[in-house]
Parts: C-alpha cells; structure tokens; sequence
C-alpha cells in the first residue's frame, strides 16, 4: 500500500485522469480513423501522461480510496509494466538511503562493477550506448524490459507470490486494452508503437533522475524546466522535491521548490539542469554516467 492516502479529493488529477482517458479514446477510434500516421505519436504522448498518473496513484493520489485510484490507472496502456509491479517497486526505491543502489533500488540505472566486468564485449558496448540519451530513447526500452522481466522472472522461480500476482493482474489488464484496440480503427501494430513510444518517452525523465554521489542527499536532480515535458512528467523534473516529499500532489512541486530554491539546490549538492533541452545538448550523444556504479562494490553488500 502506499504510505500516504490523501484526505480529500485533488481535483487537478481526478479531471486530468478523465481527460487522459478521453483523449486515448479519441486518439484510437476519431484520429486513427482519420490520420494512423498522425494517431501514433498523440496516442504514445497520451500514454506517457498516463504513466505519470499511475505513479501519482501509487503515491496515495487523488482521493481517498485507494481501491477507486487503482481501478483509474489499472488497465495496462503501456502494455510492458504491470501497474502492481511498478507500485511495488516504485515504493522501494523511495528508500533514499538506496538510491542507485545496483541491487537494492530496483530503479537504478548502474551495474556492479563486478557484474559489469563479466558480460561480453557487445554487451558492454550496447550498456555504454545506453547511457547516451539516444541510446536511452531508442533501445532503451528493450534494455530496461529485459532487465524488469528477468528480475522478477528469478523472483517468480523462488517462490516470490507478489511479483507473480503482479504479473497474473498484468494479463487481464493488457487484454482490456487489446480488445480496445483490435475493435478500433488503430492497427495493432500501430498502438505497439505509440506504447513504445511512451516509454521512449518516459526515458527523458528517469535518465538523469538519479546520480551516484556518496551522499543520499545529492542522488537526486533537479530541472528547473517548466515546458511541454514538465507537464507530460506531472512536474517530477523538480525531483528532489518529491523524494523529499512524496505526499505533495504533482501540481504543488514548482511552488513549493521556488519557496526554498537555494535550500534544495545545497541538499542535493547543486546537481540541477536548467531544462530539458540542456540535458539533450549535453548527453544526447555523450554517456552521461557510467555504467558501473563508481562508489558501490559487492563488498559494500552486508554478510
């Protein structure tokens, strides 16, 4: 369950949510009939917006009863990541103190040095490309599905019956959409794409979310962009923010950093980008980070 449960409703998100849903409705059956070519990229900016609100939900948003958040965001538009699973793994990374931990923070992006120094040459070589913005917008998606999936497929293995819940959800809640979608006039192959889309687009936001650092504190960016991507991410650019107060609905994050600027920007010991376009001039061909974690060792693991 998520550790906060709202006390009245936020109606920014509550009509957010019903007009995401209207829009992929229309952007299936009006503007599919119409334009495929034009119906891809508005379902996948739709879709995106809708991940964004699945991880307000699970962050206790926007009413008071968790089971009426769940059943808005439960059908699985991104088709890849079942909504339980992402709760369950989004609430663990919330422990600051593990932040890009590659074991314990099931959202991190690093590998151990160790783990790193076996794979294959090719492998190495493709891990590195993902690092680059590019190479997180075009396979990234593959890259991080794999990964997730062979994760919990091991937890499934050993006996782990919340990730295989996670997963049993998953089918009805893909099937839902899939019967939407064959009954539509937007191909099949055509929804694949906007779902890929969204993530690729989603990739933008968790590719500089997080760095190593040997504070916790300073784990955690700040963008201080306000444009068309702020709003697609429900403002979690302000990253920072949130860990430090996940409770906040999306709407609250700007003001609430812009009434503290200087203090959060110290805590998190200034690792801040101006926009989004600074992060595509800077990393869009340049690994951002390095693969391995370059403070974590196995040996750093407890007995």
């Amino acid at each position: 369950m998520p550790w906060h449960i709202t006390t009245r409703i936020e109606w920014p998100t509550l009509w957010l949510i019903l007009a995401t849903w209207a829009t992929w409705l229309l952007s299936t059956t009006v503007l599919a009939g119409h334009s495929v070519l034009l119906a891809v990229p508005v379902t996948a900016v739709v879709i995106a917006l809708y991940s964004s609100l699945q991880h307000e939900v699970i962050h206790g948003h926007p009413t008071p009863w968790a089971g009426l958040n769940a059943a808005l965001v439960a059908p699985a538009l991104n088709l890849a990541i079942p909504f339980l699973r992402f709760r369950d793994t989004h609430i663990a990374h919330h422990r600051d103190a593990l932040l890009t931990d590659p074991y314990d923070d099931p959202e991190s992006n690093y590998l151990d040095a160790a783990d790193w120094a076996r794979l294959p040459l090719p492998v190495r070589g493709l891990m590195r490309a993902n690092n680059t913005l590019l190479g997180r917008l075009a396979f990234g998606p593959i890259i991080a599905q794999y990964l997730f999936m062979a994760s919990d497929l091991r937890a499934i293995r050993a006996g782990n019956r919340a990730v295989a819940a996670g997963w049993l959800w998953h089918i009805p809640a893909v099937a839902a959409v899939l019967i939407w979608v064959w009954a539509s006039a937007m191909p099949v192959w055509a929804y694949v794409l906007s779902a890929y889309l969204a993530i690729s687009i989603l990739k933008i936001r968790t590719f500089a979310e997080h760095q190593a650092h040997e504070l916790s504190r300073g784990r955690t960016v700040v963008i201080e962009d306000k444009g068309p991507l702020a709003f697609l991410f429900l403002n979690n650019n302000y990253h920072v923010v949130h860990h430090m107060h996940p409770r906040l609905p999306w709407y609250a994050l700007p003001a609430r950093f812009e009434t503290a600027r200087d203090r959060y920007l110290e805590l998190n010991d200034g690792y801040r980008f101006g926009t989004y376009g600074d992060l595509f001039r800077r990393y869009f061909l340049r690994a951002k980070d390095p693969v391995a974690h370059p403070l974590w060792r196995r040996s750093n693991a407890p007995d």
